[in-house]
């Protein structure tokens, strides 16, 4: 696949996210923005029309005068985005405007490693692809479940993934589609995605807490990723949280994600399964031969106390690291957000007692701390949104 066009100066870029962002839009409303002269305005909007990213759609309804072209993003746009979490991948295809066209998903094991993996992500765009739903890829966002070197496209010593470090995912992917990929912290593509068209639209800061096989957050401040200097901000599943506690993944000792990741949360529930405290955890063992964190939501749900025990303990963990962060940066919103979250409002309720009981009162008074809206989307949402943020700027 060829490389895609690119706008040419800001006064392009800048037409082009307004029309991702609002779509589309009569040449005088445009104007009205970027507050370009009206010969100026032409000459950008004919120079994107030549490079095949924008299009006439019609006339726009009188202002008093001659009626006004609209403009819209070309509809032969595409942004694919592959969302890799520790034990399945989503692909998905959007359009310019990052309305998702196809997403597929499938279980896979992220410790099979970084070419088994890959090449699994790229079978899945396959099938997207011969659904007719893609051409040309025009950038390709990629979130991986590890601490990622945004500037090398590539993971660094990732915990649960072993056979990633350094390995070139961005380069590989580029060299494979032919187009611009970046790569980020999966975390900061579900805070993008929650940003572009989830509960965050209208908030410039606000955290965004993934509670999965690890634990993460998406820090968005005035609108953008803070990635920190070497792209490894808001890695909060290790922060310890008792000396004396489980040994982590990392190789440390009581780690938030020790305590409630979903690996953790399986460990308790299968402790309180085999010691006869919960008959109903037991049960689902029988039944499935593991548990995990949908079985110990279940059993909750069907007013099992252990399980409901477990999950507030999680959930008083996760307030207590969450209460620090939110007293340290004020954010507008907290979203929770991943597998493990869909546990539900148990969980939402203790995290929420905690952050409240524990942060400074200025910081929590008017705090909303919610369960994300977009389910299995935030993710290819937030990777189709981190690409276009770089195609759609000037090259």
């Amino acid at each position: 696949m060829r490389m895609s066009a690119r706008p040419q100066n800001v006064h392009q870029a800048r037409l082009l996210r307004l029309l991702r962002d609002e779509g589309p839009r009569s040449r005088a409303e445009l104007g009205d923005v970027v507050r370009l002269s009206r010969s100026k305005l032409a000459v950008e909007l004919d120079r994107l029309v030549e490079l095949g990213l924008v299009e006439g759609a019609g006339l726009a309804a009188s202002r008093g005068g001659r009626r006004s072209g609209i403009v819209r993003l070309s509809p032969s746009l595409r942004f694919v985005a592959f969302d890799i979490g520790a034990t399945s991948i989503d692909v998905a295809v959007t359009d310019g405007a990052l309305e998702v066209l196809g997403h597929v998903s499938e279980r896979c094991d992220v410790r099979q490693g970084a070419t088994v993996v890959l090449d699994r992500a790229l079978d899945l765009l396959g099938k997207l692809r011969d659904e007719g739903l893609v051409q040309q890829v025009h950038g390709t966002g990629i979130g991986v479940p590890g601490p990622v070197s945004f500037r090398d496209g590539m993971p660094v010593v990732p915990p649960i993934m072993p056979g990633w470090d350094r390995f070139p995912v961005r380069d590989a992917i580029g060299q494979e589609l032919g187009c611009p990929v970046l790569v980020d912290n999966d975390v900061n593509l579900m805070a993008l995605g929650e940003l572009h068209a989830g509960l965050a639209r209208s908030v410039d800061d606000f955290l965004l807490v993934k509670i999965g096989t690890g634990i993460g957050c998406g820090i968005v401040v005035d609108g953008a990723i803070y990635r920190g200097v070497s792209g490894s901000a808001g890695d909060i599943g290790h922060i310890r949280v008792d000396d004396d506690g489980p040994i982590c993944a990392c190789g440390n000792a009581g780690c938030l994600e020790a305590y409630f990741g979903g690996a953790a949360l399986a460990r308790d529930a299968e402790a309180a399964a085999r010691s006869g405290k919960s008959a109903q955890l037991a049960a689902l063992l029988e039944t499935h031969g593991e548990l995990s964190a949908e079985h110990v939501g279940e059993a909750a749900a069907a007013g099992d106390p252990v399980a409901v025990q477990i999950i507030r303990e999680g959930g008083r963990h996760v307030g207590q690291v969450l209460a620090g962060l939110v007293s340290f940066f004020n954010p507008g919103l907290v979203i929770i957000a991943g597998g493990v979250a869909g546990l539900g409002h148990t969980l939402l309720a203790e995290i929420r007692g905690v952050v409240y009981r524990r942060s400074a009162p200025l910081a929590t008074g008017n705090l909303p701390i919610v369960l994300s809206e977009l389910a299995g989307a935030a993710g290819v949402v937030g990777g189709a949104r981190l690409i276009s943020d770089h195609v759609f700027s000037a090259s």
